[in-house]
């Protein structure tokens, strides 16, 4: 086994190798960009060296000063992740050129898989399926707008060397041919350098299935089932899980000898992924899936085969490149329930999917799932790399008590500093459709304003944040004479447009009551942890997690982080405290009721004042027994905050 290996990538995957290495007793390297300084995946390696700036062209695709310093740190190989430089079959030509092991499949398996024009003509040729269409060199606009006619619309423009959504559009209608030409090789050569499309058949109920596959240097290939990444996103996956919902024995079976002839078509070595399009409108059927494409590297959804196999992949892939054969024959492998895997990312999702950048102020992750992540509480999100910050991945015995495991995990990861797609994740795992296994490429696209739609704040999140704004948990009422019954204190709180006056009252350490002008709420609150606190509302006990960070609030319910923004707010405590004897006014308003005089006598809990401020009414009461011994305003008075109201003495003075 090799004694050091570099990882020519960043982030949550270069994490995800670097696990298995250490598990393994193997060395590891890291680079890094100057945006990458201080990552988790630099603390996380043995040694790391700085490749460059910040933009990837001058950093993690210096394909040169990679090898150079994967020679200069001796270490024997170079395993590339996912994207980057993982399917660039030059980089891989000069890994192997320079003596040492690129882990992955040769040079020549990756470039016979790169253009998907190529590639399905070489599948086609291997007795693989291959979707209906037009795959060949000529790209005159009128050529390919007649063999769409041909093919019948509609149809899907695909730029050849493309990947993750780019250079696709569907086309319903040959008036819109053209443009949408144009519009996928812009795309097709800004991405990739390469304008060149190919022309299919658009599948009117696509399902997105693929198959892990794995080969060796002894001519052993296999496959370990199927993945279902049907719930996409312009072309980009959300949700993968294994095994595809519907899946018949027959199926698989064909899918799977189709996936292994395309392996040994190439003499493939390593991991890699064989993605087919299915034709689910009459179900699953071994007629009815075609080849899309070879991704030749580990995929972003390897966990899920992971769970329901118990392989761990990146150790065969490490076996495998130090020339060891498959650790297991066809034969041998078993599927064992079912895996879902959710991509959290920082993204706007109403917005579009907008991608965002910020600071991770607080981070907690679901203890019920696997969290793969490249990202720490207090790094930062930046602009230059993808905006993944982890991947959710959850296994049970079945597809059912899985995702039930899915919707608590996502219930369960909190994140504040950046908008997440949390709330849009743990939308998709309460669709009804999703949840009875009826998937498809376009299910998102056809109820997307059903999936963004955000739950109205409640009271009682209003309510909790007000308690919060005050830091009144950390701060128990003052012992000893007290002129108010109870600590109160007002605050202004606004969100998502709106703001309010929340008046709390603490009657106790762990009793509140709160207030505006509409409601009421009476809540028991028990600090149980640091940033997480346990609501008793009624007859309902739950536990709830909330981040305070200077005057910004999160609550963390309902699967979404709850943002408030503290705008003013005033302190309603005691009179003074020195003398004892002053009543002093708490804010400033008007004296609408004054309940004594001079020399009557009070009790303890006895209302002495009312005073109306922000349109709300505030009663200072006495906490002993006293007389009054000198009234200074009187009905209708505009008071100021700290402007005395009352003196009191002793009875016995």
């Amino acid at each position: 086994m090799f004694d050091k290996i570099l990882i020519a990538n960043r982030g949550e995957i270069a994490c995800r190798i670097m696990d298995t290495a250490h598990k393994m007793g193997v060395k590891t390297v890291a680079v890094y960009s100057d945006a990458d300084a201080h990552s988790k995946h630099v603390a996380m390696a043995d040694e790391a060296w700085r490749i460059g700036p910040a933009a990837v062209a001058e950093s993690y695709l210096q394909g040169d000063k990679i090898i150079e310093v994967a020679k200069a740190s001796g270490a024997q190989a170079i395993h590339p992740g996912y994207g980057f430089l993982s399917e660039a079959p030059d980089f891989a030509e000069k890994v192997e050129a320079s003596g040492l092991r690129f882990i992955g499949p040769s040079s020549s398996a990756i470039r016979a898989m790169g253009l998907k024009d190529a590639a399905k003509e070489l599948m086609a040729d291997s007795g693989v399926p291959v979707v209906p269409g037009y795959h060949g060199s000529n790209q005159d606009a009128d050529f390919l707008a007649i063999e769409a006619e041909n093919i019948g619309y509609p149809v899907l423009i695909k730029a050849r060397a493309g990947g993750g959504g780019k250079g696709m559009r569907k086309v319903d209608h040959p008036n819109d041919f053209r443009a949408a030409l144009e519009g996928a090789q812009r795309e097709g050569l800004a991405a990739f350098g390469d304008a060149h499309c190919l022309i299919e058949k658009w599948i009117t109920t696509p399902r997105h299935i693929e198959i892990q596959v794995f080969g060796d240097d002894h001519g052993n290939a296999i496959h370990l089932f199927e993945r279902d990444c049907s719930l996409q996103r312009r072309h980009q996956k959300v949700i993968e899980e294994a095994p595809a919902p519907g899946m018949t024995g027959e199926m698989r079976a064909a899918m799977g000898e189709a996936a292994v002839r395309c392996a040994k078509s190439i003499g493939y070595s390593g991991a890699g992924t064989v993605e087919f399009i299915v034709d689910a409108s009459e179900g699953l059927k071994p007629d009815r899936f075609w080849f899309m494409e070879m991704n030749t590297r580990l995929q972003v959804e390897h966990p899920v085969t992971e769970m329901i196999t118990g392989i761990d992949l990146v150790e065969w892939q490490l076996r495998v490149a130090n020339g060891e054969p498959l650790p297991a024959t066809q034969s041998s492998l078993t599927l064992n329930g079912h895996a879902f895997e959710a991509r959290i990312y920082a993204e706007d999702v109403p917005a579009g999917f907008l991608p965002m950048t910020g600071s991770i102020d607080y981070l907690s992750m679901s203890p019920l799932a696997r969290i793969d992540s490249g990202i720490r509480e207090k790094d930062v999100i930046t602009p230059w790399y993808d905006p993944i910050i982890s991947k959710v991945i959850v296994w049970g015995a079945t597809r059912e008590i899985a995702l039930n495991r899915m919707r608590s995990a996502l219930a369960e990861c909190n994140i504040s500093g950046t908008v997440t797609n949390i709330p849009f994740l743990s939308a998709l795992c309460h669709h009804e459709q999703f949840k009875l296994g009826n998937v498809d490429t376009d299910l998102i696209d056809r109820d997307l304003n059903k999936l963004i739609t955000a739950k109205d704040l409640t009271f009682t999140d209003w309510s909790l944040a007000a308690i919060i704004a005050e830091n009144v948990l950390d701060n128990p009422p003052l012992e000893g004479w007290s002129l108010w019954a109870s600590m109160k204190r007002s605050v202004w709180l606004k969100a998502r447009g709106e703001e309010f006056e929340m008046l709390v009252t603490q009657s106790g350490p762990k009793t509140f009551t709160v207030t505006n002008s509409r409601e009421s709420i009476d809540l028991v609150l028990e600090g149980t942890s640091k940033n997480t606190l346990v609501l008793i509302n009624g007859n309902q006990r739950h536990s709830i997690q909330y981040f305070k960070y200077n005057d910004t609030i999160t609550v963390f319910a309902d699967s979404e982080a709850k943002v408030f923004d503290i705008t003013k707010g005033y302190d309603l405590n005691e009179a003074d405290e020195s003398t004892g004897n002053d009543v002093m006014s708490p804010m400033p308003g008007i004296v609408k009721v004054l309940n004594v005089s001079s020399e009557n006598e009070v009790k303890s809990g006895d209302v002495l004042v009312i005073i109306e401020a922000m349109k709300m009414e505030h009663s200072l009461t006495v906490s002993r027994d006293a007389i009054i011994s000198d009234v200074l305003v009187g009905v209708g008075q505009q008071v100021e905050a700290g402007e005395m109201l009352l003196t009191l003495e002793d009875p016995d003075a």
